[in-house]
């Protein structure tokens, strides 16, 4: 598959809010609509499922309108003991590494406390569905699978929410699956599809935690290659809300998201993208454009006076759940670096390898030495 990379700041912010790009392949996408996307391609279950992450115009403003009511500003605020809770009992199983030894604050820290809060919000019970649940988060993002082994996890991906939505009709509580299944939109009384229903759990459990992940893991890295950095942090000059910012802008958690559609042919800055053809919204590129930021972009700087940066998206599919990875960034990285200042990575940062694929950008490991 072919698609057009922006990674331009100003360039994609037009994109972004462009009505005459798409997310809905079935209307737009010349080469779903000739059959030449399969279930067993690495990237079907971002663009062949049905919520407002694929859907374009009326039917976005419904699916928005619907799914906005599981994230009000109260139910978000009202996360953050939970949330308090979570990373202190994170950060106890840290100090308990016997001396000398290293851990890995990717899959013991940054990993487990979104995969606990969106499962919580949600009302994953404790147990075999949270654990099936991580397992197919972790194929939805690697891009890198074989095409038997993305359809498996597809597959599987519905079977496990199926479950889920089976289990809070029988068992409603104060969740976002039971509010999603009983929300109904004012103007005609219709609530979401099933299809509509399990796609939506998909794409906030997934994206939701993936991007928080990748924000705390790639904050943490910063610090640690950056010692000036975390002395500014230290010493008051910077805020943790600097940090957070920054790193959303030197490492964006979601390097590109897959896919947008040209509806029209589109000329962009002296280059026609036809219509018909996927477009790749390229957030890394865009938070590190020197035409925007200068000659010092690819610097981590948490006093940079202007950190605009689009790793949430822009325009009408903003990411619903930026405030809450914001809450839970703001909690769990001043725990972990109060709890071991003198915390420092394990091996060189070269050695560090990246997730696979090109949609997460994040570490497979980040070892540490909690003691210095």
């Amino acid at each position: 598959m072919v698609a057009w990379s922006v990674g331009r700041l100003d360039l994609l912010k037009k994109l972004l809010v462009d009505p005459r790009v798409s997310k809905d392949p079935r209307q737009h996408w010349r080469a779903f609509a000739a059959g030449e996307v399969k279930q067993d391609w690495p990237l079907f279950s971002w663009v062949g499922v049905n919520n407002m992450f694929t859907a374009y115009g009326n039917d976005h403003r419904r699916l928005r309108r619907l799914v906005s009511q599981a994230f009000t500003a109260r139910r978000i605020a009202a996360l953050q003991p939970r949330v308090e809770e979570f990373t202190r009992a994170l950060v106890d199983g840290l100090a308990a590494t016997p001396a000398g030894a290293t851990a890995d604050v990717r899959e013991g820290f940054a990993y487990p406390l979104p995969i606990q809060v969106i499962c919580d919000l949600f009302g994953v019970p404790e147990g075999e569905l949270r654990h099936r649940l991580r397992r197919i988060v972790d194929g939805v993002f690697d891009t890198s699978l074989t095409p038997q082994e993305a359809l498996a996890n597809f597959h599987e991906m519905y079977a496990c929410l199926a479950d889920l939505l089976t289990l809070k009709r029988a068992e409603p509580g104060d969740d976002m699956t039971s509010l999603l299944i009983s929300t109904r939109d004012e103007d005609d009384g219709t609530g979401l599809q099933e299809d509509e229903l399990i796609d939506t759990l998909l794409l906030v459990i997934g994206a939701g935690h993936e991007t928080t992940v990748n924000l705390i893991d790639n904050a943490i890295h910063a610090l640690l290659t950056h010692p000036g950095q975390l002395a500014l942090v230290r010493s008051g000059q910077a805020s943790w809300n600097d940090v957070i910012e920054e790193a959303l802008r030197y490492r964006a958690p979601i390097a590109h998201l897959p896919l947008r559609y040209a509806v029209e042919d589109i000329e962009l800055d002296g280059v026609t993208i036809p219509r018909g053809d996927a477009i790749l919204a390229n957030y890394a590129g865009a938070g590190l454009d020197r035409g925007f930021h200068g000659e010092t972009a690819g610097e981590f700087d948490v006093l940079r006076a202007e950190k605009e940066h689009l790793a949430f998206g822009h325009g009408v599919h903003f990411c619903l759940g930026a405030p809450l990875a914001r809450l839970e960034a703001a909690i769990a990285l001043p725990a972990l670096f109060d709890r071991f200042p003198d915390m420092k990575l394990a091996v060189p940062a070269d050695q560090l390898e990246p997730v696979g694929g090109f949609i997460s950008n994040g570490h497979k490991r980040l070892p540490v030495r909690l003691h210095g």
